[in-house]
């Protein structure tokens, strides 16, 4: 895995906003490491439904097959958090994306991760190719700064 300390705001195409929650916290006071693979699903999801056409009866569906998470610096309630999202490799039917977790105002990442999805038929599970519009709107995400690519 490359460096994620090093990225920035504006290695992310997509951004989200998100208000944490006190639930959020854990014993620790600080955002629980779980949460964050929530927010990871959340910006996820957000692009493909407003940008690649996802609705709840999609003919295909992504799996998650593999997810990671970095963490560099701790957040609590009741911050504001920038969730920027990149594709950083794109297959004929997977995805492999990474999300920044910023502090409201911030340019570099608390916590960076991210996941693959398969996109596979809703029915049988099997990996099919991503649709047009699908491979059209990720590709708008794709990283296009080499150097920063997570190599996993």
């Amino acid at each position: 895995m490359s460096s994620h300390r090093a990225h920035t705001r504006s290695d992310y195409i997509f951004f989200l906003s998100y208000r944490t929650r006190w639930i959020d916290n854990d014993q620790y006071s600080h955002v629980n490491n779980s949460v964050y693979y929530h927010l990871f699903d959340s910006v996820v999801n957000t692009f493909l439904i407003q940008r690649c056409g996802l609705t709840s009866d999609s003919a295909q569906i992504g799996l998650v097959v593999s997810s990671h998470c970095q963490f560099f610096s701790p957040l609590s309630f009741p911050q504001v958090l920038d969730l920027g999202l990149r594709v950083v490799k794109l297959g004929s039917s997977s995805v492999t994306y990474e999300v920044a977790v910023f502090e409201e105002g911030k340019d570099a990442p608390a916590a960076v991760g991210g996941y693959t999805h398969v996109f596979v038929e809703r029915g049988s599970r099997k990996s099919s190719p991503m649709t047009d519009l699908l491979r059209e709107g990720l590709s708008s995400l794709l990283s296009t700064n080499e150097s920063l690519e997570s190599k996993l």
